[in-house]
């Protein structure tokens, strides 16, 4: 099931849709090839699957016009959860609008820490666990635009991703890596397709007020500096 975003009424409006994947380097997979995993310290040395990446976020990029940004001060403040269950975070990957509040319930019979040092924004929930007689934390107002890391302090592997966006209109590919965003008004924007590993990619797109705009995007290890 491809998610969207929360969706704002209008009668010039166009939807996005494509597809998005990932592509390795140029050459990566004939220099581990030609490399020697036999050793006891690399025969676990687990290699990136390009094709198998999910998680994918596709967005417009900044405000939109004519389309209010949700604040402190709204009235009705959005709500959604990330689950922690078999000390994992579910989902793994949130996008929100900025003014979005996430609850955190702890469905384990164990302890766990929900925290982030990100500039987007900070918090520790504490220690906490269901039916310990201790009353739930209060849900995270996520306020200000940025990508929020999160974690437990107790479990290493337990991590994910709050991506907090100034306007309603982003998706989330399915496994396919299928994705669509409707409902979107008409005019040009600068879209974007993000990963937690990869640069992001992005290019301009012009929406149309009404019917479908295709648009697809790859995601690679390009254009970053060279040392």
């Amino acid at each position: 099931m491809v998610v969207t975003g929360m969706l704002a009424a209008t009668t010039q409006a166009g939807t996005i849709s494509g597809h998005v994947h990932a592509e390795g380097k140029a050459g990566a997979d004939q220099a581990a090839a030609s490399g020697s995993y036999d050793s006891r310290a690399l025969k676990f040395a687990e290699r990136v699957d390009y094709a198998d990446m999910r998680d994918f976020v596709i967005y417009i990029e900044g405000t939109v016009p004519n389309v209010p940004a949700i604040s402190s001060n709204t009235v009705q403040i959005t709500t959604t959860k990330v689950s922690q269950q078999k000390a994992t975070f579910t989902p793994h990957v949130l996008p929100v609008m900025a003014g979005t509040k996430v609850d955190w319930p702890n469905k384990d019979d164990i302890y766990h820490n929900v925290f982030s040092y990100s500039a987007a924004k900070s918090f520790d929930l504490g220690l906490y666990k269901e039916g310990d007689g201790r009353k739930a934390p209060e849900p995270v107002l996520f306020d200000k635009p940025g990508q929020v890391d999160v974690f437990c302090s107790i479990h290493a592997n337990m991590s994910c991703v709050v991506l907090v966006l100034e306007n309603p209109f982003f998706a989330v590919s399915n496994a396919k890596g299928d994705y669509s965003i409707p409902n979107v008004p008409a005019g040009t924007y600068k879209l974007k397709a993000w990963h937690e590993r990869m640069p992001a990619k992005e290019r301009e797109i012009t929406v149309p007020e009404t019917g479908e705009i295709k648009a697809d995007l790859t995601l690679g290890i390009t254009g970053l500096p060279k040392n």
